[in-house]
């Protein structure tokens, strides 16, 4: 394993060395070629064995990334300098390898070029016989060993410099993992709040029903086996424990239903935000406009909950009875807007349920938006791409 990876060293700095030329010219476009040639040296380095992060995103084309880096302050500080150290390295290896390996050639098949009446030259030294020739093929041996070993040790300098200009603060990349963590510890709480919330619906909604049923046939069985008579009595019981029966049924369907709607896999997102809509206790004003068969299903899915969520929220703490959708889909993104004119004054609290659907958002690419001054009314605002970027 150690010999391949000097191998790759020794490749990669060859071919360093046959790009010096190229890496001159663009010198002359330092700007826009310091991101790519900066990518490009990470790459060598983890090919090389070394742990490094690359910045182009595997969604971006070269052209898109180079752009948004020359916006970035952390180029100047990070890919310029990694540019600067890759072009003097490169001009270093193409000295190295070109007079260190063509002259432990020249040395190593010294014989072979007399024998052709060719005496190599190599520096001051020049073969007079065949004796001086034999003799000097170890030397050769051990310049070509020499060679080697100056070409990996400027790849271990290449990845030093590289792991030194990448521990520079860089914003950009400081604030991403910032946000990164904040989101893994969000989508965290907020899947622990939802499995309770769905414990909490199952144990408070459908189990108690469940128990009520069995209760009212454990006393019809009762009721049965003691007398025959009671007929008026049996069957309350029966209508009891039916009507219990359904409660749980439709308990569970509601509790199915918010873990993932039949409507939006079937339907689309239009007619599953219509449908939540007829289902709320709210007097609900819907307009929907587009069309919904270009979104993916995550797409689709974060907004039906974003709306869900949002909706619940104003019956619970708006202290209004009607709240407004303006939904528009298009190819490239969806849009919408829940409004109500209640007390205002929410907010995205860590590990509520709206926390939890804008990191589902952001996870697809999107954002969630909420403006709820203090007696304002609240209006959420939600827009993803139909596409995630994953």
């Amino acid at each position: 394993m150690a010999q391949i990876r000097i191998a790759r060293r020794v490749l990669t700095e060859c071919i360093a060395a046959m790009a010096f030329p190229i890496l001159l010219l663009s010198i002359l476009v330092a700007p826009v070629s310091a991101p790519v040639v900066a990518e490009t040296d990470r790459s060598r380095a983890r090919w090389c064995g070394v742990e490094t992060m690359p910045l182009k995103p595997s969604d971006h084309s070269w052209a898109q990334w180079v752009v948004l880096r020359l916006r970035s302050r952390s180029m100047w500080r990070t890919d310029l300098p990694v540019f600067v150290t890759a072009v003097l390295l490169s001009a270093l290896s193409l000295l190295v390898a070109f007079f260190g390996f063509i002259g432990a050639a020249a040395l190593v098949f010294s014989p072979v070029f007399w024998l052709f009446g060719i005496a190599a030259q190599v520096g001051p030294f020049t073969p007079e016989s065949v004796g001086e020739t034999l003799l000097v093929m170890p030397a050769g041996i051990v310049l070509g060993a020499i060679t080697t070993t100056v070409l990996t040790g400027t790849s271990f300098l290449r990845d030093f410099l590289l792991r030194a200009f990448s521990r520079s603060r860089d914003p950009d990349l400081l604030a991403k993992l910032e946000e990164l963590r904040t989101s893994r510890a969000s989508l965290t709480a907020a899947f622990e709040f939802e499995r309770q919330r769905i414990e909490r619906d199952l144990h408070d909604g459908a189990q108690q029903e469940l128990v009520a049923v069995v209760m009212r046939l454990g006393m019809l069985e009762a009721t049965a086996t003691a007398t025959a008579a009671d007929q008026e009595r049996i069957v309350r019981l029966a209508r009891q424990a039916q009507a219990h029966a359904e409660r749980a049924l439709e308990r569970l369907r509601d509790t199915v239903r918010d873990i993932h709607p039949r409507e939006l896999s079937d339907l689309g997102l239009i007619a599953a935000v219509r449908e939540l809509a007829a289902r709320s206790p709210l007097r609900v004003e819907l307009t929907s406009t587009g069309d919904d068969a270009q979104l993916s299903s995550p797409t689709a899915t974060a907004v039906y909950f974003t709306v869900s969520e949002a909706l619940t929220n104003i019956s619970k703490h708006a202290g209004v009875g009607s709240a407004r959708i303006d939904l528009r889909c298009a190819t490239t993104d969806v849009h919408v807007r829940v409004h109500d004119d209640g007390v205002g004054g929410a907010r995205i609290d860590t590990g509520s349920g709206l926390a939890g659907l804008r990191e589902r958002m952001r996870s697809i690419g999107g954002n969630i938006e909420i403006l709820s001054p203090p007696g304002g009314g609240t209006l959420v605002v939600a827009s993803a791409p139909s596409q995630p970027p994953w």
